[in-house]
């Protein structure tokens, strides 16, 4: 995977199979799979190249959610003006957030993190506009630029694959410029970034900001596809589940996150039907409770991971091509 060809060639396989995918596939299961996929690059962005673990990142998925809804629902503003205000709002959230909380560092970063998040949890239960605990429903999709109908879930999907694709590049591209590799420099050693001049502060929250602005761009677009915005995606285990679809991917690999969003998704809708499969199958009924068990699953396959794949399963495979390519030269 280090050689560019090679690259190039996986990506152009993986947008073919993207660009397919609706054809065989229930589309919104595919456009919600996508944005959990930019929710977790934009995570590991923070955690994975510059070594801040944030427990506070369901804030601005929730929150742009909400915002976006609300424009584009109460407001009557163009779609494309709700997602930007939605990533607009995630910015903002992220820039309050990492104004008090990047001075500390470790269990202290994130707790603060925590904290402010479940502050915004409850804002959105009691707030009149976010529909309580039954949340903000009939979020209409309009038409993108004034002509392109998105009622269609077809049409809808290949734009939120543009989006994703968009925001995919955004990281990739951050993570190979000088910004990215000072990034990187402040992960492996704080101390040295600090005695080498750079205002390691400032990197730290422009990369907190940056994360948290995609992150509502991903929480924008998920509610434009569902229709609805819920306290689901302002709680605390939204934050976790984040942090699972990331380390079971590959923590610090550019394609991780997404391996992992797709697993961890396909888990949380398909697990009902595997099990009747498997009970059909085995004749064992026990599989049929599979479906009522999503998060035991979820759970011991992050136990798994933890044990046995470290790196997680990206990670696994890079380390293991790395060995075979150093053996091969030898």
């Amino acid at each position: 995977m280090n050689n560019p060809l090679n690259k190039k060639l996986f990506y152009g396989v993986l947008l073919v199979l993207a660009l397919l995918a609706p054809f065989g596939l229930y589309p919104v299961f595919l456009m919600k799979m996508l944005c959990f996929a930019l929710f977790a690059c934009a995570f590991n962005l923070l955690i994975g190249y510059t070594g801040l673990l944030s427990f506070g990142h369901a804030a601005f998925f929730g929150g742009a959610g909400y915002v976006a809804g609300q424009a584009i629902k109460a407001w009557g503003v163009p779609t494309e003006i709700g997602l930007i205000l939605g990533t607009l709002t995630g910015a903002l959230i992220g820039l309050v957030m990492g104004l008090l909380a990047i001075r500390r560092q470790g269990i202290y970063f994130t707790m603060i993190t925590l904290a402010l998040a479940q502050m915004l949890f409850f804002v959105a239960l009691q707030a009149p506009f976010t529909g309580g605990e039954d949340g903000l429903q009939g979020i209409p999709r309009g038409k993108l630029l004034g002509f392109i109908d998105l009622s269609s879930d077809m049409t809808l999907y290949y734009v939120v694959l543009a989006i994703a694709i968009a925001g995919f590049a955004l990281i990739v591209r951050t993570i190979h410029s000088p910004f990215g590799q000072v990034l990187k420099a402040i992960k492996e050693n704080e101390p040295r970034a600090i005695s080498l001049g750079y205002d390691v502060d400032r990197y730290k929250l422009l990369a907190f900001v940056l994360s948290a602005a995609l992150t509502g761009l991903a929480g924008s677009t998920k509610a434009l596809v569902l229709g609805f915005e819920t306290l689901t995606d302002v709680h605390w285990s939204m934050s976790g589940l984040v942090v699972l679809m990331t380390l079971v991917g590959g923590l610090g690999t550019i394609i991780g996150p997404i391996v992992g969003a797709v697993i961890i998704i396909m888990l949380e809708n398909k697990l009902g039907d595997i099990g009747n499969w498997l009970a059909n199958v085995t004749h064992i009924e026990w599989f049929n409770t599979l479906g009522d068990s999503v998060t035991i699953v979820t759970g011991f396959i992050f136990i798994v991971c933890v044990l046995a794949f470290r790196r997680g399963i990206v990670g696994e495979i890079l380390n293991l091509f790395g060995k075979r390519s150093a053996s091969a030269s030898h």
